[in-house]
């Protein structure tokens, strides 16, 4: 297997689906591959319909974390957030492969109550003194009936290596992808493994996109799909080089919420693949 020094690393969080005008969310590093001592890592953080082009919205950072290779957690460094694009710095300060993203998980839906509909989610905007609305479960009448409640989660991170890779290893929790083909060694025209697991086990049969970024100097976006076989591992063949953006969601019945009726995932990453 191959690895190559460079500066560049990256990662993403929740979206849903992937067509070209939807806003998707995306983290940017500056590198994924690094050496020496205590290197730092600077990270952009964004929605927009051209990947890691901050021309929509900055990417609020009250989830973001950073995981060390043994598990602890860093401090991010220097975070801002502007009118397009939030930013931040992690120091590299231990050996290995370190985890850098965002969690996000929620409820939401409708029920009715005597034959009225509620609704059930977060007050935000003109919606957030609306009549019929509940914000938490636990709000939820007892008599409610015909509940339509979705538990949702979703992952967003990238992956920055500081000298030899390390072992990245699974949560055993929502969606999330345990790469057999270590994302430092990622290269255009050698085919790569990725594992998908859903609470650990694996995701079979999962449609998996990836976008390469760059889109606002090509004519055409460069989309691309892979599916997971029995195993939840995709096999990707990388078209080009350079930063990709990869995107898969579920939706099950198997939600841990009480009184949530489904369930919908999903996980996002940014990939660096390096040229030949």
């Amino acid at each position: 297997m191959r690895i190559k020094t460079a500066l560049l690393a990256a990662a993403a969080i929740i979206a849903a689906a992937t067509p070209a005008t939807a806003h998707r969310q995306w983290l940017l590093p500056s590198g994924t591959i690094f050496s020496g001592e205590g290197p730092w890592v600077t990270v952009d953080a964004a929605s927009s319909n051209d990947l890691f082009y901050a021309d929509h919205n900055a990417m609020r950072l009250d989830n973001v974390k950073a995981w060390r290779p043994d598990g602890t957690e860093a401090e991010l460094k220097n975070a801002a957030t502007g009118r397009y694009r939030s930013v931040f710095d992690v120091q590299l300060d231990q050996p290995g492969t370190w985890r850098i993203g965002s969690t996000q998980s929620g409820v939401m839906g409708t029920f009715k109550v005597d034959g009225v509909e509620w609704r059930l989610g977060p007050a935000r905007g003109p919606a957030a003194n609306a009549p019929n609305r509940v914000a938490t479960v636990a709000e939820i009448p007892t008599n409610a009936t015909d509940l339509a409640i979705t538990e949702t989660g979703g992952r967003n991170e990238f992956f920055a290596t500081l000298g030899a890779p390390s072992a990245i290893k699974p949560l055993g929790q929502g969606l999330e992808m345990v790469p057999v083909t270590h994302p430092a060694e990622l290269v255009q025209g050698e085919s790569a493994q990725l594992r998908f697991l859903v609470d650990g086990q694996p995701a079979a049969d999962l449609k998996v996109t990836l976008v390469p970024g760059g889109k606002r100097y090509r004519d055409s976006e460069g989309v691309f799909e892979v599916t997971t076989d029995a195993d939840g591992v995709a096999t990707v063949n990388w078209p080009m080089p350079g930063m990709i953006w990869l995107n898969a969601s579920l939706r099950d019945d198997k939600p841990t919420t009480p009184r949530a009726t489904q369930r919908r995932l999903s996980y996002t990453a940014t990939l660096e693949v390096m040229a030949p």
